[in-house]
């Protein structure tokens, strides 16, 4: 997941969101029994991390701090982009999950500023 967001105190507004969001997605395949899924968050869980059977993000946040608007830009290019280059949608507003779609005046999943 790619995303820019502005906060004072970005690693843990991040850690937190990601313990969040990672326990009610982790509740939610429990609930609905998605073994395969569940299956590759073991697989996939880092040997060290004994207090957890799942682990659903990967570890580490690396937040830049972006300096101007041409970083913002090529930054919001590289977010946008990111599911073309993997070969996923022809556009990036193609992708429903995208703030491109915001960008090219549809409707998007959640309220993005686009104005800075």
């Amino acid at each position: 997941m790619h995303f820019i967001a502005q906060s004072d105190s970005i690693s843990r507004d991040i850690a937190r969101f990601k313990s969040y969001t990672g326990k009610k997605l982790i509740q939610f395949l429990l609930e609905e029994k998605i073994k395969t899924i569940l299956d590759q968050l073991v697989f996939y869980k880092k040997a060290h991390k004994s207090d957890r059977t799942y682990q659903f993000w990967q570890e580490g946040v690396h937040p830049e701090q972006v300096q101007s608007n041409e970083m913002m830009r090529q930054k919001v290019e590289y977010v946008h982009y990111n599911p073309v280059t993997r070969g996923y949608v022809d556009r990036p507003e193609h992708w429903r999950y995208s703030s491109a779609r915001n960008y090219a005046k549809m409707k998007g999943f959640v309220k993005v500023w686009t104005n800075w």
